[in-house]
């Protein structure tokens, strides 16, 4: 034990700093594990309660109509219940809340939180909602993995990285697609390529990935579509279809953010309850649409030409998927988005078919579907690019790719004005997610690594002590003079000052100094101290009353202007 606490202040000293660490990469590692871990159990708990009424996991078709009905209603009544267990105000979900709490709070992630989105996104995946599961999984691994560097009281530029790290083993483990994995957590939850972070996330994702092939195996779900080269002349044909995914995707997120704006002052209780309604009714009606994105796919290869089911099945999944997320179901948009692309893509893959007479281009397209409604719908058109060929696992649908992804994407951004669907939500309910570009360098360094040891206490010293004292000091040793009353302590600093010499009063100014956790960022230095641009703040460790090192202005304003002449 001695042992550890001799090796820790040595740990968090090397990972207040933005630099690759092999240390880091290590607790990457062990964050992915977790989370993968986390991620793993939630799948196994789905497959098995699924695998009582269900005899393909996610295919509602194969359920008795007259217990299909029942499934939506009882999982909002229990969803409802959870939420009402853990509390109404930490109901806050999805991957808007991650990268709201990964630029605001280091990505740590409550607790309440959490679970309500481990329990609740159980429930809404086994009661045939759409939505898909990564929501959850995204909020498990940065909570699974984020409390690793809270256990080590690691500084929080290092707590951020391994939230990161958390996501990025979540999202892999969720669909065996591990590079998309770290492009999504860079591309859409971090927005920034960085290599010290890039590292770290990288090999929590690949753990992520061997722990799921370990427990679910290799196959991917993308493996029963036959996927099949194209000739050159689809390429025309494959522009207007990425201008049909842009379209629906501005559609999709309209309508999302209108019914959430319509709902936003309605009670829990009654927002679940009409979600469940509406999918107890759509899927009464329509079956197939219900659940994720898997019933989606496996309807698309049974039925590649049958356009009127087809038609019927994307429809359905539409409005199921915007009432679910709209009214506030647990569970994540990536799913269904999956699902809805695969189902548009087989449905515009009758038009070449007609032509070259066979439908045996139905699986690429629909694989092309998927990936041009992500990249429109998310705005991530490389992390989209990147899913399609790690889930497709055929080399062969990447020029294809390209086209429909930078089609839809750039129609739905140039012509349709369309935002991401996250970005839509976090500016929806006022969460920020920018940081100032200040903000933005000195998060990514603890206070650890410019803690300054030259400061001198005194404690409860009188004038003629502090003159004293100042005399015999040499820049830029810091006086700091720890005054308590009563269980009441507080530092203040001693300097000189001239202004007040001049005019005959006291040569001696003292400044309120505050106290920061030598856990935090410089980011947070610089909120205290940028009105006044002077001062200084003590760093504590084990107690706020015992100062183990001080952080003055002239070091953040160095630290700005070496980075990026900010200041």
């Amino acid at each position: 034990m001695r042992r550890w606490r001799d090796w820790l202040p040595g740990l968090q000293r090397r990972l207040a700093l933005p630099q690759t660490s092999l240390q880091l990469c290590l607790l990457g590692m062990l964050g992915g594990l977790i989370a993968a871990v986390l991620i793993i159990i939630f799948r196994l708990a789905i497959v098995a309660l699924q695998s009582l009424f269900l005899t393909d996991a996610d295919d509602f078709s194969t359920v008795d109509p007259e217990i299909v009905w029942l499934l939506p209603l009882g999982g909002a009544l229990l969803i409802g219940l959870i939420a009402l267990i853990t509390g109404y105000r930490h109901y806050r979900m999805g991957i808007p809340f991650v990268i709201h709490r990964i630029k605001t709070r280091y990505g740590i992630m409550p607790f309440r939180n959490t679970m309500n989105q481990f329990f609740g996104g159980i429930i809404a995946l086994v009661s045939g909602f759409s939505v898909g599961r990564e929501g959850p999984s995204v909020h498990l691994g940065a909570y699974g993995a984020s409390t690793v560097g809270r256990y080590l009281q690691l500084p929080y530029n290092s707590v951020r990285i391994l939230a990161g790290c958390g996501i990025a083993a979540g999202i892999s483990a969720s669909f065996n697609t591990p590079l998309a994995a770290v492009i999504f957590v860079m591309e859409v939850v971090l927005r920034e390529y960085r290599i010290h972070v890039f590292i770290p996330i990288m090999l929590a994702s690949v753990v992520g990935a061997l722990a799921t092939q370990l427990v679910f195996g290799h196959d991917r779900e993308l493996a029963s579509l036959n996927i099949v080269a194209i000739n050159i002349w689809h390429f025309p044909y494959l522009v207007v279809c990425g201008i049909v995914f842009g379209a629906v995707a501005f559609l999709f997120n309209q309508n999302l953010m209108r019914l959430i704006r319509l709902v936003k002052n309605w009670p829990l209780l009654i927002r679940l309850a009409l979600a469940g309604s509406v999918t107890a009714a759509v899927g009464y009606l329509i079956p197939h649409a219900m659940g994720a994105e898997t019933g989606a796919i496996f309807n698309a290869v049974n039925n590649p030409t049958d356009v009127q089911l087809l038609l019927v099945i994307f429809i359905g999944k539409l409005i199921l998927t915007i009432f679910a997320l709209g009214l506030g179901v647990p569970g994540g948009v990536i799913g269904p988005v999956f699902g809805m692309g695969i189902v548009l893509g087989t449905l515009l893959a009758i038009v070449p078919a007609i032509f070259i007479g066979d439908s045996s281009t139905a699986g690429t397209y629909a694989v092309l579907g998927m990936a041009g409604l992500m990249a429109a719908t998310l705005h991530a058109p490389l992390a989209a690019l990147l899913a399609v060929i790690e889930l497709a696992s055929n080399q062969q649908i990447i020029l294809p790719a390209m086209v429909v992804i930078i089609t839809a994407y750039v129609t739905t951004v140039q012509f349709f004005n369309n935002k991401s669907i996250f970005m839509m939500q976090l500016d929806f309910m006022q969460m920020p997610y920018k940081l100032a570009p200040a903000d933005d360098i000195l998060q990514k360094v603890g206070v650890l690594a410019l803690l300054s040891k030259e400061y001198v206490v005194l404690h409860n010293p009188d004038d003629n002590a502090v003159r004293q004292q100042l005399a015999q000091l040499q820049p830029p040793v810091q006086l700091l003079l720890k005054r308590t009353e009563g269980d009441i302590t507080e530092f203040v600093a001693a300097s000189y000052d001239v202004s007040l010499s001049l005019g005959g009063d006291s040569a001696i100014h003292y400044q309120n100094v505050t106290g920061l956790s030598h856990q935090a960022t410089m980011a947070e230095v610089f909120a205290l101290l940028e009105d006044e641009r002077d001062g200084l703040v003590y760093i504590y460790q084990d107690s706020p009353t015992e100062p183990i090192g001080v952080i003055r202005w002239d070091q953040v304003r160095s630290l700005l202007i070496k980075q990026n002449n900010l200041l």
